[in-house]
């Protein structure tokens, strides 16, 4: 029974399920599980800093980086494999999954966790703070100015009413971060006339009767789908609709951002 006990210690304790969590100042060995923490990380690691990064980072439908993501190796968010990687930090979203985040813990990882950007003004916020934990405040802070000030010279006004209009009807209102993007290329939204301050479903009844000057989509899917049906309805013909929404410079807070703002405003001219 004894060797059992200590048999059963020795593989617990190489597991490290007896460690206790050990917080480091500039940690040496990062992985980041989210695809959005992927970018802002490799926007700001050292050289050799940042370890893994999440697979969907190499998707060019979602990440903004996808290209150079591809000098990471990835990982799928697992408990198992990002312990294996031996990381003295991991980086994820507050809506990562949540039994893997407590494993990590458990098993004595630091997990820092950051919530998705809802506005523009976010976007700075989420860079310093990625400065903070990876211990890089000077490359953070370079980021910051560099953005706000690309930010302060793309906007502009009086382009009219826009609405963003997705796969199966979702809308994505005024008060989120593509609301921002959208006001920041110059337009209003339809919010206020459709009763939809953030996102949901909106039937195409309702977004005609809106009268947008703009009607913004993404584009056309590789593979044709009965959710994207909705966006080439007849009612839509002739209503200005622009192919300019891409999940990979709207989905997360970070400095991509300027480019949709870059595409959308080029919609129109």
């Amino acid at each position: 029974m004894w060797g059992c006990v200590r048999g059963f210690r020795t593989i617990a304790l190489a597991l490290g399920l007896f460690a206790a969590p050990t917080l480091h100042a500039e940690p040496a060995r990062v992985v980041s599980m989210n695809v959005c923490t992927d970018q802002l990380a490799m926007l700001i690691a050292a050289p050799g800093q940042l370890v893994s990064v999440s697979h969907l980072a190499r998707d060019l439908g979602l990440s903004a980086m996808a290209e150079a993501a591809e000098g990471y190796p990835v990982n799928h968010g697992r408990a198992e494999e990002i312990y294996l990687l031996e990381p003295d930090l991991v980086l994820a979203s507050t809506f990562s999954n949540r039994a893997t985040v407590a494993m990590l813990r458990r098993v004595g990882i630091e997990v820092a966790e950051f919530p998705p950007a809802t506005a523009l003004a976010d976007i700075p916020d989420r860079l310093r703070k990625m400065g903070e934990v990876l211990d890089r405040g000077g490359a953070a802070t370079d980021r910051v100015s560099a953005f706000e000030a690309a930010l302060d010279a793309n906007r502009s006004a009086g382009r009219g009413r826009a609405a963003l209009y997705g796969p199966g009807g979702y809308y994505r209102g005024g008060e989120t971060l593509a609301g921002d993007i959208v006001a920041a290329a110059g337009f209003g939204t339809i919010s206020d006339s459709v009763g939809r301050d953030y996102g949901g479903f909106l039937p195409l009844e309702l977004l005609v009767m809106a009268e947008p000057d703009l009607i913004v989509t993404p584009g056309a899917p590789e593979t044709p789908s009965r959710s994207h049906a909705v966006l080439d309805h007849p009612a839509l013909a002739g209503r200005g609709t622009a192919r300019a929404l891409t999940n990979r410079d709207w989905v997360c807070g970070t400095p991509a951002v300027l480019d949709a703002i870059d595409r959308l405003a080029a919609a129109v001219e």
